[in-house]
């Protein structure tokens, strides 16, 4: 029998059976149409609610027509091409809603087969000492992160969207904050943190053009960059080794009537001190601004209880670039506990508007046409007013799906680091008289980004020396980002002028711009692969 169209329609079809003298009748669901030869793709369609067989029940409601004699459940991975000849009788067709999940079911079981074709035997390939490559960071997944990525991809909502609400929420749940916001990197979200905190809103709490912002040079960019980038001015101070963090014996000696805020981060999955941070800021009634991006999973005794860093300063950044504790490719947040905060981020992050209704709604405030703001005219729509200077730095839903996945992984990332960590000193323990050993904060658990490593001034060695011969090893090593800010050629225009003081010396800054590099010990490392950077390590150190 011969129809118009069949995909969409469970058919009763008939086949071959293993007895070439006999045949069968099936039903099963049409998920193509007929190709120039009139074989079309079909899954089978069952009456048996066999559990872990990846069964779709047909309500009837599911159906633009039925006449099914059964209770049907569509077998979404038992596909089979008949030719049309072998179509007997349509018995239902469904309707939309029913054969979108249908395919999602399908192409589901056709991205695990590929992740498992394709990407697990690259994941797999056993590591070879001098021959793979020891990576200081590297993304970590598996199918599911694939078919969070597909499937959201067949929504084609390209901006945020449902598994960005998700993200946000369930990151919030796991970290102990009331507001979640994801940005498209962690630059963006130091970008919208400090930006929030010059919001004409917060009255005389604002930072102003020429306010001071205390940090430090010993770190990533853009910690720095938002500050200068405003108008404000940072005051520099110097980090303390073995933690590499900031020396929180300078604080007094930076702050001045003009200081606003602290804006650093937790080095490399070190926390900082916060308590003592904390209760400077609160003694001087400065914002915190906390750096989170390379501490995900940091936890320190704060007040008597253990809190993840990103909880106790006023706002938080995290970065989802590949090399950080979990990823969505590119993507950052931005979380805070405070509803005042949240909103003005939240409008920095959406092009400054006024309006806080989600993406594709419409009117959440309730008076859409009644707002009178600025000079504009009474009435005018309330999506389309400005308060603050924004951007655009949505994630898209795709990146996000990926996170949502990423984030039920994050407590096994976290351990696997530690685990690295401690592996590597313990293995390099005996070694202090070459090189001054990181050590974690006190008070504090440390989700380590990597493992810091300061060549001392009395070693018959350089650190360029031993760099070189790790990466001869395939053993990839980094710097601790920028060193020392000051000295970087971005600075040439600053240098001798009020864009920004130093508090002190930077005499450790300088150190570690000098003398120190850090190796990986993110969770796709083996024993076997830190034990190789460990045995490198004193192979150099004989030789």
């Amino acid at each position: 029998m011969t129809y118009n169209s069949y995909l969409g329609k469970i058919f009763k079809i008939e086949f071959s059976s293993d007895d070439l003298s006999s045949s069968k009748h099936r039903a099963a669901l049409a998920v193509s149409e007929k190709n120039e030869f009139g074989d079309i793709q079909f899954v089978f369609v069952t009456s048996r609610n066999t559990e872990g067989k990846n069964l779709i029940e047909v309500k009837l409601e599911d159906c633009l027509s039925s006449s099914l004699p059964f209770t049907a459940y569509i077998h979404s991975q038992n596909s089979i091409v008949i030719n049309e000849s072998s179509v007997r009788k349509e018995l239902a067709e469904l309707k939309p809603q029913l054969m979108d999940r249908t395919f999602r079911e399908i192409i589901k079981g056709n991205t695990i087969s590929h992740f498992n074709s394709y990407h697990k035997k690259n994941i797999d390939q056993p590591f070879v000492e001098g021959s793979s490559r020891v990576s200081y960071a590297g993304r970590v997944f598996d199918e599911k992160e694939v078919v969070n990525l597909v499937d959201s991809s067949l929504d084609f909502w390209l901006t945020t969207g449902r598994y960005a609400e998700e993200f946000e929420k369930t990151f919030s749940k796991f970290i102990g904050t009331r507001h979640t916001l994801l940005v498209n990197s962690g630059s963006s979200a130091n970008l919208i943190a400090f930006s929030a905190l010059t919001s004409p809103s917060l009255k005389d709490r604002q930072i102003k053009k020429g306010d001071e912002v205390i940090g430090v040079a010993a770190g990533f960019p853009t910690t720095i960059n938002p500050i200068l980038q405003y108008g404000a001015v940072p005051v520099l101070v110097d980090i303390s080794l073995p933690t590499y963090n900031i020396d929180v014996n300078l604080l007094e000696q930076a702050l001045s009537p003009k200081t606003k805020a602290v804006m650093i981060a937790h080095s490399l999955g070190n926390p900082f001190d916060l308590q003592t941070v904390k209760d400077f800021c609160t003694k001087h009634n400065l914002w915190l601004v906390e750096d989170n991006c390379d501490a995900l999973g940091s936890r320190y005794y704060y007040n008597g209880e253990w809190k993840y860093t990103g909880t106790v300063g006023d706002i938080a950044t995290s970065s989802f670039y590949p090399p950080h504790h979990m990823t969505m490719g590119e993507g950052g947040a931005v979380y805070m506990q405070g509803n005042r905060l949240k909103k003005i981020a939240e409008s920095y992050r959406d092009w400054g508007r006024d309006c806080w209704c989600p993406s594709g709604k419409d009117n959440t405030c309730g008076k859409r046409f009644n707002w009178e703001l600025g000079e504009l005219p009474h009435a005018y729509d309330h999506k389309y007013i400005y308060s603050h200077l924004g951007y655009n730095l949505k994630v898209t839903d795709m990146q996000a799906a990926i996170g949502v996945a990423q984030l039920k992984k994050l407590p096994d990332f976290i351990k696997a680091r530690r685990k690295n960590w401690q592996r590597l000193r313990d293995g390099l323990a005996d070694l202090e008289e070459f090189f001054v050993l990181p050590e974690p904060t006190r008070n504090s658990e440390p989700s380590w980004f990597g493992f810091l490593l300061t060549v001392k001034d009395n070693a018959k060695f350089s650190r360029k020396e031993i760099v070189e011969y790790l990466e001869e090893k395939r053993i990839q090593t980094r710097m601790l980002f920028a060193g020392n800010y000051l000295r970087h050629p971005v600075f040439d225009e600053f240098r001798g002028t009020s864009a920004y003081r130093v508090a002190g010396s930077l005499e450790n800054t300088d150190r570690v711009m000098n003398h120190t590099f850090w190796l990986g010990v993110y969770p796709g490392m083996s024993d076997m692969i830190v034990d190789y950077m460990i045995e490198k390590i004193r192979e150099f150190i004989k030789k």
